[in-house]
C-alpha cells in the first residue's frame, strides 16, 4: 500500500460519515428521504455554521415538515419557528419562504418526488445538476451537496467530488482528480470519501488528523 492509498484510507475510516448521516437521515431511494436530503442541503450551502444546518434540519423533521407537501401546507410562521428552533435565525425568513416555494415547485413538477426530476435527467448529471438548481434557494453550492450525498443511491452520479471535496485533496497532497482518487480510497463508497474530503477542507484538524493516522 502506497503512502497516499494509506492517508486516503485512513481519512475515510476516521471522516466518512456523510452528511445525512450526521443528520439522522436513513438516506434511501424514496420521496421523503431525498426531499429531507434536499432540505439539508439548502441549509447547508448558507453561509452559517454546519452543526447549525445540522440541527435545524433536524428541528423541521421534529416540527413534521419532512415532505413537500407538509412544507408546503405549514403557513410561513410555523417555517420561521421551525428554524429559528435548529438556530437558523440569520436567514430564518428568507429561508422559510425559499422551503415553502421550492416544495410547492417540486410538487408542481415532480409531483413531490426528485426521482421524477432524476429520470428526466436520464444519467446526465450535469442536467441533473441544472434541475436541482431550479428549486428556490438551491444553488450550484447546494446541488452539490445533495449530488455528493445521493450517489450513495443513485450510482449514475458516482463518482461525485465537487470542488470543495477537491480542495480537501489539495490541502492533504493528494491529486484532484476523481477517479484517482477513487482508486487509492480502495472499496470506499465515494459518498463517504465525498465526505471526507469536505470534512478535511472545512477543518485543517481532520487533515492534521489524519496525516498523523497514515503516519
Amino acid at each position: 500500500m502506497t503512502g497516499k492509498e494509506r492517508l486516503v484510507r485512513e481519512l475515510v475510516d476516521a471522516h466518512g460519515q456523510t452528511f445525512a448521516e450526521e443528520c439522522g437521515i436513513p438516506l434511501k431511494n424514496t420521496p421523503q428521504p431525498l426531499y429531507r436530503l434536499l432540505v439539508l442541503a439548502l441549509l447547508l450551502s448558507a453561509r452559517i455554521r454546519g452543526s447549525i444546518a445540522l440541527d435545524t434540519a433536524r428541528a423541521l423533521y421534529e416540527a413534521g415538515l419532512r415532505d413537500p407537501r407538509r412544507m408546503a401546507e405549514a403557513d410561513w410562521q410555523e417555517r420561521v419557528d421551525a428554524l429559528g428552533r435548529g438556530g437558523y435565525r440569520r436567514y430564518d425568513e428568507r429561508t422559510a419562504t425559499q422551503l415553502g416555494d421550492g416544495a410547492e415547485m417540486l410538487t408542481e413538477q415532480w409531483g413531490g418526488d426528485l426521482r421524477r426530476m432524476r429520470e428526466e435527467a436520464d444519467g446526465d448529471v450535469c442536467e441533473l445538476r441544472d434541475l436541482l438548481q431550479e428549486i428556490p434557494g438551491l444553488g450550484p453550492a447546494g446541488a452539490d451537496i445533495f449530488l455528493r450525498e445521493a450517489q450513495r443511491v443513485w450510482p449514475e452520479v458516482a463518482p461525485y467530488l465537487d470542488p470543495k471535496a477537491l480542495s480537501g485533496a489539495e490541502r492533504l497532497g493528494l491529486p484532484k482528480d476523481p477517479d484517482r482518487l477513487l482508486n487509492l480510497a480502495g472499496d470506499a463508497e465515494p459518498a463517504s470519501l465525498a465526505a471526507a474530503l469536505v470534512r478535511c477542507a472545512l477543518d485543517k484538524e481532520v487533515a492534521e488528523d489524519s496525516l498523523r493516522r497514515a503516519g
